[in-house]
């Protein structure tokens, strides 16, 4: 199929991730002409330049399937980005490529959000790897969070939670803490004897650094078996996300309205009964009429949406596209 320019309207979405990428070229009219999948997207990692170099791979994929060479619209909610002076820098460098005639770059939470509703207007809340907030309304406001560590004020997501359990399992050992059954739960993960065992383990890495994620669904599953510790931690994400939301929806003036919760990431939507009954328990105290759900839609969607928003297509189109999606 050869190349053609793009129609009057037309939108390339991105949801770049730390481990992956999906991309979309979707018509005004909600079409989704293809789709794409490539690695993760991690500037400070690789750089700007590589990072966008690895994108482009498929980008390029899609724009082929599509037939096109370029798009109207570039809507990019990319990992990374949780400044918006990174965002202005990220959509500089995506405006050079060439692949729209505008771009537009937003925080990957933003693409979770605009996938779970009908009109941009909620809050989303997602802990994966890390954890992070964004709200936002028709009208264009936001609100958001730098959510780039303990300096910005975060706690929680996988790889904090991983590091909790493995704090308070260490104390229990050398009798600096309170008994728990982290200290079991967590070196049996690794066939090891003790928690001893496992920090040299660690430290040495005779077990790799990325590996200790896994011990996130092991704090849950200790939780979920009574242990006061572990579920001490589990409440303690749930106060994290609730207060989280609360405010967003305070800044946005909704605390007072009915407005959708989103849930998402790999934490909030694995579906740990202790931490989902704790986080709609409190919100119901703090914010009555917040609207609780887990997001399931592809984050891509939500990209592809805030594109359709951005030109300004009609109310069928989005759902087109949602439809595309639900379908997949």
């Amino acid at each position: 199929m050869g190349l053609t320019a793009p129609d009057s309207g037309s939108v390339l979405a991105i949801d770049a991730g730390n481990s992956k990428t999906d991309v979309a070229v979707v018509t005004a009219a909600g079409e989704v002409l293809a789709t794409a999948r490539g690695g993760g997207f991690r500037p400070p990692v690789v750089g700007v330049t590589a990072a966008l170099d690895a994108l482009a791979k498929p980008v390029a994929r899609a724009f082929a399937d599509a037939g096109v060479a370029s798009v109207s619209h570039v809507s990019a909610c990319l990992a990374n980005a949780d400044l918006p002076v990174e965002e202005e820098q990220l959509g500089t460098a995506l405006q050079a490529r060439g692949w729209g005639g505008s771009v537009e770059v937003r925080n990957d939470t933003f693409a979770i959000l605009r996938a779970g509703v009908a009109e941009p207007r909620g809050v989303a809340v997602v802990c994966g790897a890390g954890i992070n907030c964004v709200g936002m309304r028709p009208d264009g406001r936001t609100a958001r969070f730098p959510a780039i560590g303990r300096i910005s004020g975060d706690w929680g997501g996988g790889w904090g939670l991983a590091e909790e359990a493995l704090w308070y399992a260490a104390r229990a050992e050398d009798g600096r803490g309170g008994t728990t059954a982290l200290a079991r739960s967590l070196p049996a993960h690794f066939g090891l004897p003790s928690m001893y065992a496992l920090i040299e383990a660690l430290h040495l890495e005779q077990i790799d650094h990325d590996r200790r994620h896994e011990l996130t669904p092991v704090l849950f599953a200790t939780a979920a078996e009574g242990d006061p510790t572990a579920r001490s931690i589990v409440a303690r994400l749930a106060e994290e996300v609730t207060a989280m939301a609360a405010v967003a929806l305070t800044r946005l003036d909704l605390l007072d309205e009915e407005t959708p919760v989103l849930l998402g990431g790999s934490v909030l939507t694995a579906g740990h009964a202790l931490l989902d009954d704790g986080i709609r328990d409190r919100l119901a105290a703090r914010a009555p009429k917040a609207d609780v759900r887990v997001v399931t839609a592809s984050p891509v969607l939500g990209a592809a949406l805030l594109g359709l928003d951005r030109l300004g297509a009609a109310p069928e189109a989005r759902e087109r596209a949602r439809g595309y999606w639900d379908q997949s």
